[in-house]
């Protein structure tokens, strides 16, 4: 086990890296000067102090030092500063925003789980029937819409013609913290996030699940006479739920990509809003390090995705 999880250590390790690389190296080759977002258009400058300024952030070095350099500095734990938000620490303005979106995926990634098993399971139970093509029709639709059009459906529906939902924010403006407020503002957005998570899930866990209950030991609990619910949750379930483990992992990607559309339409104060503002107001230092620690955050959930895999089916630790 422990050979297992070194091996999967120096991989997600060596993804971190590549990573870095990719990043930087795309932010270098977005059209336009990175020089241009630490320049005031209404101060002029002449092209002596344009060559200062650009040999003060190392912007005159060729691009393989400038990364080491960023990377060194990224391994303290200096990520830089904010261009548009006074000087702010990077790592600073990313770790105030971690914890809306932990709350936001978490929740998601919860409903997604319970209503992706309960739905999977009906499915596989009920094959062929009508409950079965309607949850299949349901999760196709899931999976085929983009975060995007789900947000904007979800908020014309349930906030702008129901009223029921709150169409924005966090908490209400100008009222103090209360859970309920908080619940309030947090179920539509977690609820559409999970939309696509839940039809995958559900999609696995029926065809998962449809596979163990053809099993000879499924049949044999049948023929000895034990009730269909025990051979169902007690047989069949525990060991459908293996492959299930690690989509939930691996659904953690997509959940971030989904977060950073649904945060922008709720305008949720998460990881995934901050993201955006720093694109639009082209603040390469907070779009490095904020894409940096969602990279880590999505390798280092893949990794133990991975071990808890192999300690539930030990059979993968010798592949």
């Amino acid at each position: 086990m422990l050979q297992y999880s070194l091996r999967r250590l120096v991989i997600g390790i060596g993804m971190l890296v590549a990573l870095s690389m990719l990043i930087f190296l795309l932010l270098r080759l977005t059209p336009g000067d990175p020089i241009d977002a630490y320049i005031d258009p209404n101060l002029p400058m002449s092209p002596s102090d344009l060559a200062d300024l650009r040999r003060n952030l190392g912007l005159d070095q060729p691009l393989p030092v400038q990364y080491l350099g960023w990377l060194q500095q990224a391994l303290t734990g200096n990520l830089g500063y904010s261009i548009k938000r006074l000087d702010q620490p990077v790592l600073g303005l990313v770790l105030s925003r971690i914890g809306p979106t932990v709350l936001l995926m978490g929740t998601a990634l919860a409903f997604a789980i319970v209503a992706g098993i309960a739905c999977g399971v009906i499915g596989a139970v009920r094959r062929n029937s009508l409950a079965d093509l309607s949850l299949s029709v349901v999760a196709l639709a899931g999976i085929s819409s983009p975060a995007f059009l789900s947000a904007l459906i979800g908020l014309y529906i349930f906030s702008v013609r129901l009223h029921w939902m709150p169409s924005g924010g966090m908490l209400t403006p100008g009222e103090e913290f209360s859970v309920g407020d908080l619940l309030h503002h947090l179920i539509l957005p977690a609820a559409l996030l999970s939309v696509a998570q839940a039809a995958l899930i559900m999609r696995y866990m029926r065809a998962s699940l449809l596979e163990v209950l053809n099993q000879d030991y499924v049949r044999t609990a049948r023929a000895k006479g034990v009730r269909e619910f025990w051979v169902i949750s007690k047989h069949a379930l525990r060991n459908a739920l293996l492959p299930i483990v690690t989509l939930i992992g691996s659904t953690i990607g997509l959940a971030i990509g989904g977060a950073i559309f649904i945060e922008s339409v709720f305008n949720w104060p998460g990881m995934g809003l901050l993201l955006v503002d720093a694109v639009q107001t082209r603040d390469y230092p907070v779009i490095m390090g904020a894409t940096l620690v969602i990279g880590t955050c999505v390798i280092v959930v893949n990794l133990l995705t991975d071990i808890t895999y192999a300690v539930v089916d030990p059979r993968i630790k010798v592949g």
